[in-house]
């Protein structure tokens, strides 16, 4: 069972900490996020994973002060879930992270590479989180997720009730919503109140910035961002060779983000980074991590890593604050390059 604020205590590593919108949650600025540990075997995967790199990894960051992990119930098709609870078994209750995870994404065990369809009927949101739970080895879980709108003619007012009624019950402690868009943001908030909300959000896709970011900040609606380093472009290790060798399991190798020019002008944001890394005495990977946790409104980001040492390159993005400068010249530099699209540079 996860605990409850007052029964956790800081670990040794303390990371400074925000309310996640108007729950009782704290989180750490940055969280570690369970994708890429589903594996390879389904439509989405990032390529072959040992389980064992991955519970080392969730294990280090809990151990250098991160308390949040992001899952779903579609990575791995299950799989990141089991991961998870695996990893938290030897954990004691009092130093346990906060889980989220997300529902709404259906597979179908005979075709596992086929997409996942978009359900938002009652009945099948129910059945997935009773699998979530027993997956996780919880009986509750702290941030229950719609993944994505509902593609089966479920209407969001429904399935968003069912995730409010789930609350009710005890099942969950918080509900969200990811990608979704103000217009259902609104609609959600008219039958009760969006807890939070995980969209894509990075220097490369910037688009959230301009609308849903700031309905978010307006409704007190806390924010966890995904991707926010763009799947490894920001990191400041990715180059032309390594894009040209993922493997075909891996989705990357399929997106136009890591292809032709947009890959080109994507590196080359990148680039324009280290002069601010090596002023703060840190990673590329941190400073693109601090640039998304620099907007007002933004909660906490989600960071993937498939390894402990990969934890290491981004874990000072918890404590960076990124100057005027630092986001101005981040800035000239998204316009210089023509990366990505949405708004360069939060308002003052």
């Amino acid at each position: 069972m996860t605990t409850t604020t007052l029964e956790r205590s800081a670990p040794a590593a303390a990371l400074p900490t925000r309310r996640l919108g108007r729950t009782d949650m704290n989180i750490t600025r940055v969280g570690f996020g369970a994708w890429a540990i589903g594996g390879a075997d389904w439509a989405v995967g990032w390529g072959t994973q040992d389980d064992r790199d991955s519970i080392a990894a969730i294990q280090h960051a809990i151990r250098s002060g991160v308390n949040w992990i992001d899952t779903a119930a579609v990575y791995g098709l299950g799989h990141s879930e089991e991961v998870v609870r695996q990893a938290l078994a030897d954990i004691p209750q009092s130093e346990r992270p906060y889980v989220f995870t997300k529902c709404g994404l259906v597979w179908d065990e005979k075709d596992r590479k086929a997409f996942p369809k978009q359900v938002g009927a009652p009945a099948s949101l129910k059945r997935e989180v009773e699998a979530s739970l027993k997956r996780l080895g919880v009986e509750r879980i702290d941030l229950y997720q719609m993944h994505w709108p509902a593609e089966d003619g479920t209407p969001l007012d429904v399935y968003w009730q069912v995730l409010l009624d789930m609350k009710k019950e005890g099942k969950v402690r918080a509900v969200g919503l990811s990608n979704h868009n103000v217009a259902q943001l609104e609609a959600a908030e008219r039958i009760g109140h969006v807890e939070t909300l995980q969209p894509p959000f990075s220097a490369i896709r910037r688009e959230v910035a301009g609308a849903e970011i700031p309905w978010c900040h307006a409704h007190e609606t806390g924010v966890i961002v995904y991707s926010p380093m763009q799947a490894g472009l920001l990191t400041g290790a990715f180059t032309v060779e390594r894009a040209k060798a993922l493997p075909k399991d891996d989705w990357r190798s399929r997106n136009g983000e890591y292809q032709g020019d947009k890959l080109i002008a994507n590196l080359k944001l990148a680039d324009a980074f280290k002069p601010i890394a090596e002023r703060h005495k840190t990673t590329v990977a941190s400073v693109a991590l601090a640039w998304t946790l620099a907007w007002p409104g933004v909660t906490g980001a989600i960071v993937g890593a498939r390894n402990a040492a990969q934890i290491d390159g981004w874990i000072d993005a918890g404590r960076l604050e990124l100057t005027k400068d630092d986001m101005a010249g981040i800035a000239a530099a998204i316009k210089a390059t023509g990366a990505g699209k949405g708004p360069e540079m939060p308002q003052a």
